[in-house]
Formats: C-alpha cells, structure tokens, sequence
C-alpha cells in the first residue's frame, strides 16, 4: 500500500485536495481533525496540567492555548512531545486499517510534515500551495483570525518554496476548483502502481 503525504501551508487549500481524493475511494486521514479530537479527549488532562489556563468547560481552548505559547518559546515542543505520539498512534491505526481492506493508496493529511520530519515515512509527499497574496486573503476570512495570530502560524511553517522545492507533486490552487481537482486526478493517475515501502518500514504492525 502506497502511503502519501499531502501537506502544505495554513491557507493553500489542503481540504480541497484531500475532498478530491476521498472521491476516488481513497481513504484520508486529516491529522489537524485527529489534534481537534484529542483537544476534547485524550491530551485534555495533560495538557491541562502542563498549560495551565488552556482550558475551557473541560476541553482545550485553542485561542487560549494559542495566546500561553504566545508567550512561552518553549512551549510548542512541549506541546508536541505531548501531542505527537497520539497522533501517530491514531495515524498507525488508520493505515492498518487502510492496509486490512487491501488499499492500494492512503494518505496522511499532515500540515507539519515536513517540520516533524513526517516525509521519511511516506512513499510520496504531495504539496499544495498557493500564492502568499491568496494564502493571507483565505486565512484572514477564517473566523477569529487575526495578523497576529497568522504570523504566529507562519513562523512554525516552513516556507512555501521550501515545501515545493522538497515535493514529489505539486498542487497549484491558485486557479479554479475545478482546475485543482484535474491536478489531483492526475497525480492519482500517476501513482498508481508506484512501488511502496514506507508502509512495512515504518507503519505494519510488525515495526517495533
């Protein structure tokens, strides 16, 4: 089973490319969904008792999370060593589980890819993007987004020429839905077939 790596920037259009996978049947996991989970479940104590304040009627506050690493430099890695093992473990879940249904294809929907050093465990990484202009106008319309809060996001990211430098394919959404979901299509034609290891490496049960 070939396992995929779809990333990109806060704004570049990630949900779009993985609404047109899951149209082709393959499955996708979205890991900012998985965070979301967590926040309301599982990582609620520990996070709790290591940001105190982060929390709001028993599950985390975003916003307030947010403003506490605002203000603390250290605090996104001690977010992550609490976050990112139960991410993983949901992650590893999803592929056997892709895997047990003979899956030729299933992908990760990770923002942080490349920053977490996720790309060493998929076969292919899939970067969506955009221009900074149209990233900034479809952040800024989110409700509750602030500059301030889009910079805060933007320093944590990898730069985009980065991102697509570093890619196997690139989406451009820069264009039309439509002309965005033909660019995935076409890449969903391209790999099939392509040659898989990432997932008996680093994601069977087998793997320690």
């Amino acid at each position: 089973m070939l396992v995929v790596g779809l990333t990109g920037s806060i704004g570049m259009g990630k949900s779009t490319a993985a609404a047109r996978l899951r149209t082709h049947g393959i499955g996708v996991l979205d890991a900012d969904a998985v965070v979301h989970d967590l926040y309301e479940g599982p990582a609620v104590p520990l996070i709790a008792a290591a940001f105190p304040g982060a929390t709001r009627e028993g599950v985390i506050d975003r916003l307030r999370l947010a403003a506490i690493l605002a203000a603390d430099p250290d605090g996104f890695r001690r977010l992550e060593a609490i976050v990112h093992p139960m991410v993983r473990a949901v992650e590893r879940s999803f592929l056997a589980a892709e895997a047990a249904r003979g899956a030729a294809m299933a992908v990760l929907e990770i923002p942080l890819l490349y920053e977490t050093g996720g790309d060493a465990l998929v076969d292919v990484v899939v970067v969506v993007s955009a221009t900074a202009e149209t990233q900034r106008r479809r952040v800024l319309d989110r409700p509750g987004m602030t500059e301030a809060r889009l910079a805060q996001l933007l320093a944590r990211q990898m730069a985009d020429t980065e991102k697509r430098r570093r890619a196997d394919f690139v989406v451009d959404t820069n264009g039309t839905i439509a002309e965005t979901e033909a660019q995935v299509d076409a890449i969903v034609a391209a790999l099939k077939g392509r040659t898989s290891t990432a997932y008996h490496r680093h994601w069977s049960p087998k793997v320690d």
